[in-house]
Order: C-alpha cells, then structure tokens, then sequence
C-alpha cells in the first residue's frame, strides 16, 4: 500500500506531504486546487515521462518521494534483490527532475533507470483515469482485456509463438520463391563462370612464379654473359685466377722440405682451388644452359595477362579466386536443389500452419466462454451502478487470415436502456456510462489486478445522484481488499471514504500554493456540505452533508 507521498516544487506545489490508509482514500477539493498534480507525481513514480515543465517556477527542481508498504507483496522482494536493491518490508523511491537536465531516481537509496523504475512500481501502483476511457474507446484493447479476463495469456503467448514461426517459414519460402525466377538466369551465369575459372587451371601461388620466371627470362642474355665472364676469369682465360692459385700451391710445396708449417697454406689453397673449380663449372652450365627464349616468355607473358584478367572480374587475388569457386559450387548444388527445398518449406508451412489453426480455434472457444462469463458480470456490477436494464457484450469477428492476437477480432457493445440495439462501444458519447462501464470492468475481475493501490482519477466524470453513489459504494468495496486513493466532485462518492483529504489552493505573497489537510468530524462535512451545494455553504446542506455520510455508513458496513 501507499503509505506516504511527499512533493516539492512541482507545478503550483511548494510542498505537499500526503499519508495514506489502507480502504479508500477519497481526495476533494475545488476545480484547479491541484489534485491532477497530485497525480502527475505518482505518474513520474511510475516511471512516467520527466518534463521540466513540471518544476515550480523559481525552483531549480522537482522531488517526489514515496514509502509504500509492501510486506504483504512477496515477489518485489525477490525481483528488488535480482535488480540489486534492498529488499524489506518498505519501499522508498524518489525521483528528481532538474531544469538542467541532470534527472535521478532512487529505489531504496541506490541509484535507478527509469526502465527499473517502471518494472518495480507497475506492479505496485495502477492509475485508472481519463486515459482508461480512451483505452475503451480503441477496439483493439477490448480483445487484450477480455484475454487477461479470461486468464489467456499465457495460451495467446504460444499462439503468437506459433504464428511468428509460421511468418517465419512463409518469409524463407518467399526468398526461395523469388530465387526460383531468377533460378535459371543465376544457374547459367554461375555455370559460365565456373567453367571459365575450371579451364583457366588456377593454382595458388601460381601468378608469383610466373613473374619470377618473366624476370629470369626478360634478363636471360646480361644473366648468361655474367656467367660466362665468370667461367673465363675463374678457369678458362689465359690468366684464369685457378691457374695463378695452382701455380701458387706448387711453389709452396715445392717449400715443405724446408719448412713444413707451410703444409696448411697449401691445403688451404687446394680447397680453395676445388670449390673455385666447381664455382667455374657451374656457371659455364650455366651460361651454355640459358638462352633468351622469346616463344616462352611471350606465353608467361599472357598467361599472367590472362590471371590478371580474372583478378579483376572475380577477387582481387588468386587465393579469393579459389575461394570464389567453392562459393559457386556451393550455390550452384542449393539452386539445383531449390525444388527440394521448396517441397520441404511448403510442408513445413502447412504444418505451422495447422498448428496455428488447431491454438487458434482452441483460444477462440475459450474467448467465447470467457465473453459471456464477462458479459454477465459486468450486467451486474452495471446493475448496482445504476444501470439495472443495460445490456453489455462481446462481439467476434473472423479475420480473413489468422492474425498476431487470434483468428479473431472482439469489440465491445452496449445497450443501456432496454429496447436499444447495443452499440459498439467506441460509438458511446456518455463520459459517466463509459465510467461506470471501466468501473464494472475493474469490479468484474478484481484478481486481474494485484497492484497494491489503484488510483481513480475523477472515475465518476459525467455522473452524480444515485450513479454516484453506486459508484462510490462499488469503490468502497474495490479497497476492502486492499487501498484505493480516488480524486472525485461527487460527494455522493466521497461520503463512503475510509480517509477524506481537502486539497486547497491559496495565495500568499503573489505565489499560489497547494495546501493538503486530512478531514474528520465537522471539517468532513463542511466539505462534503461544499460540495452539495458549492460555496455557499447554509444549515441546510451542512444537514444534508451529515445525512448523506449516515446513509453511507449502513451500505458500506
């Protein structure tokens, strides 16, 4: 339950500090006193959208703090603990919204998002107000209202698992479809292709030794001449440098018997000697071996024209050539195979499909029984709200294909006088039977809604008199199980409060102010006595004000 809700500095507010009972909590006061404020602030509690048009002028910005009681609500502990926060018996948030836009929330004292924010008060808090008329007023709601009634969400949750899977396979066999037309033009192109890079005989590497061996070929003369000019100064000119060596050596053996440390020199030179011999006869062969052959460099020639060629027009490397060709092979077996492929989605789609329609007829029977189980409640709960003869229903339409929600479509209708033809729901002008009929709703299936207080705003705009008291007693009834805070002008409604507030505004120092007081003996029925008969307040409505709360404590006991 909502305990305490504090605000600072939002529209007209300065401050304002609110402490709530359990039952209901009924908030009155003049046209513009400030209640709808009162609710903005919870809104922002809730997550609601931060304007810095909220702040009071002259502030820099706007608070709004709330403890709620939430001891008796065992799943926000867990789920507080999961998101990191304290658990316990309270609940503390606050939320800050500043003119520079440095806004912050607060969930038990540590630092919160927004989407936190909503996760933890949505299940806490529901705000039922003028928007809940627009929500009746749109059919597409009346099919998700009927499915929270009915218990089915859970059941439509599988179904829509089955139709996105449907729209899924319909979508892969479409693009297999669409391929299926171009299947032939892409067959003969990737064919031509694959044939083309098949006679080219490509191998890795392949452009690189070509260059290599275009080099050797474009320098094959100055490359034959060096050898030989080697060959001549090594072996075989007249002054051939392995001549020179051998004479050397034998000149130095020829010196042994005198001194025989000359014996490594001379083994040295002949060492020398054979690898010189070898080094010589290596580049005779060759020399004699090469020779400029203009037929063979002209075919390397346009063979890397030829790779250079396909480089361009495929990838960029023969290495992604390579690679390209797996890629073809690959497309080339799918589109071969794309009837096959076909045949196994289009049995694939009608099985989904059969799956879909068997969920479907089964939610569809279970709305029908869930629709007339509503249709009688909300009769009755209408029927203690004034409305004794109005008749209310649900009407389906098929949908020519099934649908994300259903094979169907559920539109709300209602006749509130007999012998009227029910009207769609969307069609009703009356503000005060579109409340009755929200009111009713809420009353017919009060265990759809676990939020541990629910806020009416005005829930009885467009009624009074005896609707109005039927209204006022249906809320009473709502907060026995639990806390409602509702903001009403009736005081046929505000008679069945558990706790009456008086919201005021005043003026002090040019600057309007928002003033809250909690009402009990003769200041209650000064009020209610206000509201009978507005300012002007005489012995007689002061009468009337005490008789309406007597005749309130006997129905609502």
């Amino acid at each position: 339950m909502l305990v305490e809700l504090q605000i600072r500095n939002v529209a007209i507010i300065e401050e304002l500090h609110l402490r709530f009972e359990a039952g209901l909590n009924v908030l009155t006061g003049e046209t513009g006193a400030g209640k709808s404020i009162i609710i903005d602030a919870v809104s922002l509690l809730m997550g609601g959208r931060a304007n810095s048009d909220l702040i009071r002028t002259g502030a820099d910005e706007a608070v709004v703090e709330a403890i709620l009681d939430v001891s008796e609500f065992s799943p926000i502990h867990e789920e507080l603990v999961e998101a990191g926060f304290d658990g316990g018996p309270e609940l503390f948030v606050k939320r800050i919204v500043s003119r520079s836009g440095k806004n912050r929330i607060f969930i038990n004292g540590s630092l919160a998002r927004v989407q936190q924010l909503q996760q933890v008060m949505g299940d806490l808090i529901s705000i039922y107000g003028q928007h809940e008329h627009q929500n009746l007023q749109r059919t597409d709601s009346h099919l998700d209202l009927l499915d929270r009634f009915a218990g089915l969400v859970s059941e439509r949750d599988a179904y829509q698992r089955l139709y996105q899977s449907m729209n899924e396979v319909s979508a892969e066999l479409a693009r297999l479809e669409e391929a299926e037309k171009n299947r032939q033009n892409r067959l003969d192109l990737l064919s031509y292709q694959r044939r083309e890079l098949a006679e080219a005989d490509i191998h890795i590497s392949e452009d690189q030794e070509l260059e290599a061996e275009r080099l050797l070929l474009q320098n094959a003369e100055k490359l034959a001449k060096g050898a030989q000019e080697g060959y001549e100064t090594l072996y075989g000119g007249d002054r051939a440098v392995v001549a020179e060596l051998d004479r050397l050596a034998a000149r130095l053996e020829g010196l042994l018997k005198a001194d025989p440390s000359f014996q490594p020199h001379v083994e040295t030179l002949r060492n020398a000697l054979f690898s010189l011999e070898d080094v010589a006869n290596q580049l005779r062969d060759y020399a004699s071996g090469l020779s400029l052959d203009e037929a063979r460099l002209n075919l390397v020639e346009e063979r890397l024209r030829q790779l250079a060629d396909l480089k361009r027009k495929y990838a960029p490397s023969l290495e992604g050539i390579l690679n390209l060709v797996e890629d073809m092979d690959r497309e080339i077996e799918e589109l071969t195979n794309l009837e096959v492929q076909g045949e196994a989605l289009r049995k694939k789609l009608a099985d989904n499909r059969s799956k879909l329609l068997d969920a479907g007829q089964a939610l569809s029977s279970k709305r029908v029984s869930g629709a007339t189980e509503l249709k009688q409640k909300v009769e009755k709960e209408l029927a203690d709200l004034a409305m004794p003869k109005a008749s209310f229903e649900i009407r389906f339409s098929a949908l020519p294909q099934p649908g994300l929600r259903g094979l169907e479509k559920a539109e709300f209708f209602l006749s509130a006088n007999p012998g009227e033809e029910p009207k769609p729901l969307v069609a009703i002008a009356s503000g005060g039977e579109l409340s009755r009929i929200m009111l009713a709703l809420k009353r017919a299936a009060p265990e759809r809604d676990a939020a541990l207080a629910m806020i009416f705003d005005e829930v009885d705009a467009g009624i009074g008199g005896a609707a109005g008291t039927a209204v006022g007693e249906k809320l009473f009834h709502v907060a026995r199980g639990g806390q409602v805070l509702c903001i009403t002008h009736l005081p046929q409604v505000a008679a069945f409060a558990d706790t009456h507030f008086l919201i005021a505004k005043k003026e002090d120092g040019g600057r309007t102010f928002v003033e809250a007081g909690r009402l009990d003996g003769e200041a209650r029925i000064g009020e209610m006595a206000r509201m009978l008969g507005g300012s002007r307040v005489t012995q007689s409505t002061l009468e009337s004000a005490r008789e309406l709360l007597r005749h309130s404590k006997p129905v609502a006991s």
